[in-house]
C-alpha cells in the first residue's frame, strides 16, 4: 500500500469517525427537541383542557363536557384524552356519567403523586405516541376555589387529564432534517476527500517516488530518479534529490574506475553490491596499505619486512599456515625466509610458481607440484615478481578445497601488500648486498677485514656471555709472492681461490673464515678448545697441500703455514689474541713453513708485526 493510499484511508476514516459522530449528535438532538416539543404541545392541550373544564365547573355545566372533550380530540395530532376522578371526588360525586375511573398504573401514580407523568411510544416504521397525564390539584386561591365545592383540602389530587397524542409529524420532521444534514455532510466530506487529494497529491507523490529511489539506494543502486511532480514546491525537491544522487552516482563511478590503478580488483563474487559500502572499503584498504608502507620504510632491514608481511598474512587476511620463499634468480637458489607453521615444500631451487610465473593450485590438478609432500592437504603457491633477480613465493596451506577456494578469492588483497612492499624490498635488499659487498672479499666472497672489525664487539660479548672460547687461526700461503712472479697475478688469485674453498670446506657454519689481507687468512673457530685447535689447523694444512692450482697447461701444489691461539685463554681481548696467533705464524714461517704452530706465551715477541693494541 502506496502512502497516497494510506493517507486518503486514514483521511477517509477520520472522516467517517466524525461523521458518525456528527450524526449522532445530530440524530439525539432531533430527537431531544422532538420529545420537548411534544412534550410541550401535550402541555398546552392538557392546560386547555384542564382550563375549559375548570370553566364548565365554574358555570354548571359539567354534565357537557363529553362535548367539549369530544371537539378536543378533533385537535391536530391528539389521538385520545380522558378524564380521571380521585378517590375524594369519586367518594363525593361517585363515578361520573362516563365512569371516570383511573384506566393504568399512571393515573393511579399521577393520583397518588400529584405529578404529571409522561410516556414515551417510538417506533422507527410505526406511529409514535406521546402519552401524558396533567393532576388536578386543590386550591383555594385566586378566583377558583376548589374547597367550596369538593370536600377536600389543599394540596389534594382531585382528578387527572389523560391524552394521547401522535408525533409522526416530529419524527417525519427530524429524519428529513437528518437527511438533509447527511447529504451535506456527504458532499461535505466528498469535497474535503477531493481538495486534499489534489493539494498533497503531489507531495505525496514525490514522498513515495523518493522512497522507492532510497530503497534502491539502500540496496546499492544509485541510478532510480524521483518523478517531477505538478507543484513547483514538489519539482524543487525531487530535483535537488536527483541532482545530489546524480553527483553521488557519478562520484562513485569516477571512484571505482580509478581506484585500480592502487589496488587490484577483488573477484565480484566478493565485491560487495553497494557501490558507497565498496568504496568505504576500498578506502580503508588503502589506508591499511597505506600505514603497511608507511611502517616497513622504517624498518631496518629485509628481514624485518618479511616478518610485517607475514603479520598481514597472519592478522589481516586470516592464513593460518603458509611459508614466504625468496627466490633468486641469478643463482637459482630459494629460500624459505618465513614460516607460519611448518615447510611443506623441497623446492631447493627448483619452484614451479617461480618457473613458470603463473599460480599453482592444486585444486586445478592433484599433484600438480612433485615438491609438495604432504597427503590430505591442499596448497596454493603464488608467485610475484619483484624486481629482475628476485621473486617471491608465497605457499599457502589448508585443509580441503573449499578452504583453497575462500583463500584465492583472497589473493588480490595479499597483491596489494606485495606490490606496496616491493620498492621496499627492492630497496633494502640493495642495501644488503651493498652492505655484504662492503663487508665480504669480492674475490673470494669471504668476509674480509672490515667485518671482522664490526663483528669483534659482538664475538666477544658473545663469549663472556656463553663462556665459550674461540680459536684463533692465522693462516698464510708459502711463498706466495713466488706464485705472482713465476705464473702471474692470475694465477695468484686462483691460488687465494684455492685456500679460501679449502679454509671454508673444513670448517663448520659457525665457524667464521674472513680473509685478512693478500694471502692472509683468519679463521675463528667457535667454541674451541686446544686439541680441536690444533687438529682443525692439521685438517687445512694437510687438505690444502692435497689441492692442485691450475696454471696454464699444468699444475702445481704449495703449502701453508697456520698460527693458533685461543681467546680468552691466550689474552684478554680479541685483538692480543690474534696478535698471538700471527706470532705464532711467525714461528711457524721461522720453523721451516708447512706446519702448525699454537701460540706460547714464552715465545719471544720480536719482529713482530702485528700492533697488540691495534
Amino acid at each position: 500500500m502506496n502512502t497516497r493510499t494510506r493517507i486518503a484511508l486514514s483521511l477517509f476514516t477520520i472522516m467517517v469517525i466524525m461523521f458518525m459522530i456528527m450524526l449522532a449528535n445530530l440524530v439525539y438532538n432531533f430527537r431531544n427537541y422532538s420529545i420537548h416539543t411534544a412534550i410541550n404541545k401535550a402541555e398546552t392541550i392538557a392546560q386547555s383542557v384542564k382550563h375549559g373544564l375548570t370553566a364548565h365547573m365554574i358555570n354548571g355545566v359539567m354534565e357537557q363536557r363529553e362535548i367539549f372533550l369530544k371537539e378536543i380530540e378533533h385537535l391536530d395530532g391528539l389521538e385520545n384524552v380522558w378524564l380521571v376522578r380521585g378517590s375524594n371526588v369519586i367518594n363525593q360525586y361517585g363515578v361520573g356519567l362516563f365512569n371516570e375511573n383511573s384506566r393504568d398504573e399512571i393515573d393511579e401514580n399521577v393520583l397518588t403523586t400529584g405529578k404529571t407523568i409522561h410516556e414515551l411510544n417510538e417506533s422507527l416504521l410505526g406511529s409514535s405516541t406521546l402519552r401524558i397525564t396533567i393532576p388536578y390539584i386543590a386550591t383555594n386561591t385566586g378566583s377558583i376555589d376548589c374547597i367550596s365545592c369538593h370536600d377536600s383540602k389543599v394540596g389534594d389530587t382531585l382528578g387527572a387529564i389523560s391524552m394521547v397524542v401522535n408525533i409522526d409529524d416530529l419524527k417525519t420532521h427530524g429524519v428529513t432534517s437528518i437527511a438533509y444534514a447527511i447529504f451535506i455532510l456527504f458532499t461535505l466530506m466528498v469535497f474535503i476527500m477531493i481538495f486534499v487529494q489534489r493539494l498533497i497529491g503531489p507531495y505525496v507523490n514525490v514522498f513515495d517516488s523518493i522512497k522507492n529511489v532510497m530503497s534502491a539506494a539502500q540496496n546499492g543502486d544509485y541510478s532510480k530518479r524521483v518523478i517531477n511532480t505538478s507543484t513547483k514546491e514538489s519539482r524543487e525537491v525531487a530535483n535537488w534529490v536527483n541532482g545530489l544522487l546524480e553527483k553521488l552516482q557519478t562520484t562513485l563511478d569516477e571512484i571505482e574506475n580509478k581506484i585500480h590503478i592502487f589496488i587490484t580488483k577483488q573477484d565480484e563474487k566478493c565485491e560487495q553490491s553497494d557501490p558507497l559500502i565498496k568504496v568505504n572499503e576500498t578506502v580503508s584498504r588503502l589506508s591499511d596499505i597505506y600505514n603497511f608502507r608507511k611502517t616497513i620504510e622504517h624498518d631496518q632491514d629485509i628481514s624485518t619486512v618479511y616478518e610485517r608481511i607475514a603479520e598481514v598474512l597472519k592478522n589481516k587476511i586470516g592464513l593460518e599456515d603458509f611459508v614466504i620463499i625468496e627466490a633468486d634468480n641469478a643463482t637459482h637458489t630459494t629460500t624459505e625466509v618465513h614460516i607460519e607453521r611448518e615447510s611443506h615444500c623441497q623446492a631447493n631451487g627448483n619452484c614451479r610458481a617461480d618457473r613458470t610465473n603463473s599460480l599453482v593450485d592444486s585444486c586445478q590438478f592433484k599433484k600438480l607440484c612433485s615438491k609438495f609432500n604432504f597427503e590430505g592437504k591442499q596448497y596454493l603457491c603464488v608467485p610475484y615478481s619483484i624486481s629482475n633477480d628476485l621473486d617471491i613465493v608465497i605457499s599457502i596451506v589448508s585443509n580441503s578445497e573449499k578452504e583453497s577456494k575462500e583463500i584465492r578469492y583472497k589473493l588480490p588483497l595479499v597483491n596489494d601488500y606485495i606490490d606496496a612492499a616491493k620498492p621496499e624490498i627492492v630497496g633494502k635488499k640493495l642495501m644488503h648486498q651493498l652492505e655484504r659487498s662492503a663487508r665480504t672479499d669480492p674475490l673470494t666472497g669471504l668476509f674480509n677485514r672490515k667485518f671482522l672489525e664490526e663483528s669483534i664487539d659482538k664475538i666477544v660479548s658473545q663469549s663472556k656471555r656463553s663462556k665459550i672460547s674461540y680459536g684463533i687461526l692465522m693462516v698464510d700461503i708459502d711463498y706466495f709472492k713466488m706464485i705472482n712472479d713465476t705464473h702471474g697475478h692470475d694465477v695468484g688469485d686462483e691460488a687465494i681461490k684455492v685456500i679460501s674453498n679449502t679454509l671454508l670446506e673444513n670448517t663448520r657454519e659457525s665457524d667464521i673464515v674472513v680473509r685478512f689481507g693478500g694471502e692472509e687468512f683468519i679463521v675463528l673457530l667457535y667454541n674451541c678448545d686446544k686439541d680441536y685447535i690444533k687438529e682443525i689447523a692439521e685438517k687445512i694444512r694437510i687438505a690444502f697441500a692435497a689441492k692442485k692450482i691450475k696454471a696454464g697447461n699444468g699444475h702445481f701444489s704449495k703449502t701453508i703455514s697456520i698460527g693458533c691461539s685461543i681467546f680468552p685463554e691466550h689474552g684478554d681481548t680479541f685483538w692480543k689474541c690474534i696478535k698471538y696467533a700471527d706470532t705464532a705464524l711467525y714461528a711457524a714461517k721461522e720453523g721451516g713453513r708447512d706446519r702448525v704452530v699454537v701460540y706460547d706465551p714464552t715465545q719471544s715477541e720480536e719482529n713482530n708485526p702485528l700492533d697488540p693494541n691495534y
